[in-house]
């Protein structure tokens, strides 16, 4: 079975960011040396029109046949709006929320972000999933990308 992950646009800036570069770094490595596929929505390609050129240009490295790109869709306007109203987050995240949905929408085996206070949050992953079974669709997990590096022991 090839894993999916959604990744947010957080996970793309990590990986020139001194606190998060080392862990980022691990996480594409893996995703290269497993082939493990990437889901970039078109909220992670508008978020980098702003980032250093750096970033904006490092998805193009990536092997373009791990990537599937995903549109923002009326659906997923929908459930974010409903995480809003199930108070999970306030309207400001309401980007966040998108990604959330996407990753939820387009059946994401695992969503990364290095966003510890909208999404990488015990209380908000319950209330993400509290809505998503509310309404019929799967629990997601999150994690950041440090959680996703796997550790080997040698004991």
């Amino acid at each position: 079975m090839i894993l999916k992950y959604y990744l947010d646009t957080s996970v793309f800036g990590g990986y020139y960011d001194d606190e998060f570069q080392a862990f980022t770094k691990l996480l594409f490595e893996k995703i290269v040396d497993e082939k493990i596929r990437i889901i970039y929505s078109e909220l992670t390609e508008n978020e980098l029109d702003n980032a250093p050129e750096r970033v904006k240009s490092f998805i193009k490295k990536l092997p373009a046949d791990l990537i599937d790109f995903v549109e923002i869709t009326q659906e997923s306007f929908d459930l974010a709006n409903q995480y809003i109203v199930g108070k999970v987050v306030g309207k400001t995240s309401n980007d966040d929320c998108v990604h959330i949905a996407l990753a939820t929408i387009n059946r994401a085996d695992v969503l990364i972000s290095w966003n510890f206070k909208h999404i990488v949050n015990l209380k908000r992953i319950h209330g993400y999933n509290s809505v998503n079974l509310k309404l019929g669709y799967p629990t997601l997990e999150i994690r950041s990308p440090k959680e996703m590096i796997d550790y080997e022991d040698n004991d």
